[in-house]
């Protein structure tokens, strides 16, 4: 229609306007925004709808070296970062007034790469990623120094990590199951039997 002809583009062939429309451009094409795609990743518990964080997220203090947890908090826009950071653990690199530095590791095909971002305080809390592993180092070096004290060196075993082994085998009680007994389940053998037809 003329209407068309008006809005293609100069120098342009009426299959190749059709083309662009379709790949992106135009009514009806995805979008693609700085929010697009977190519905359901920003969204909140119908208990955590209301903006009323507690007093202990702005009262933390935060220290260059701190590893800390980035979780969006959706009624704040303000220092929000990108949705990609939602759910990242990084490590502070500077405090300012309204908001944290944050080193985050980012993969990108060969190369990890190392991006720093500021995020407002809503946006943060700190991570219990290493609490396991500092503990292990508490408990090693307690182990060390008992063992210096008394003379016997510790067994390197004690100080390494090792798997969850089986269950402790124990004595069943029979007194509390049924009938004070142990029962046996025997499957029971299929058998086909065709239905026979009554003759009256």
């Amino acid at each position: 229609s003329a209407a068309e002809e008006a809005r293609r583009p100069a120098g342009a062939s009426r299959l190749q306007h059709r083309t662009t429309l379709a790949m992106g451009k135009g009514m009806g094409a995805r979008s693609r925004g700085y929010r697009s795609c977190t519905r359901d990743l920003f969204s909140k518990k119908p208990r955590d709808k209301n903006y009323n964080p507690p007093l202990s997220t702005f009262l933390r203090t935060y220290k260059v070296g701190d590893t800390v947890d980035i979780v969006c908090n959706s009624a704040q826009q303000k220092g929000m970062p990108y949705k990609f950071y939602h759910g990242r653990t990084g490590t502070v690199w500077n405090v300012t007034r309204r908001g944290i530095g944050v080193e985050v590791n980012k993969v990108h095909r060969q190369r990890q790469l190392v991006k720093r971002i500021h995020v407002r305080v809503e946006h943060l809390r700190p991570s219990n990623s290493k609490a396991g592993h500092l503990a292990r180092v508490k408990s090693n070096e307690e182990k060390k120094k008992a063992a210096k004290e008394s003379g016997v060196p510790c067994a390197t075993s004690e100080l390494k990590r090792s798997p969850k082994g089986p269950r402790d085998g124990f004595t069943l009680d029979l007194g509390k199951t049924f009938e004070t007994k142990v029962h046996t389940l025997t499957p029971v053998p299929y058998v086909f039997k065709p239905l026979s037809k009554s003759i009256a």
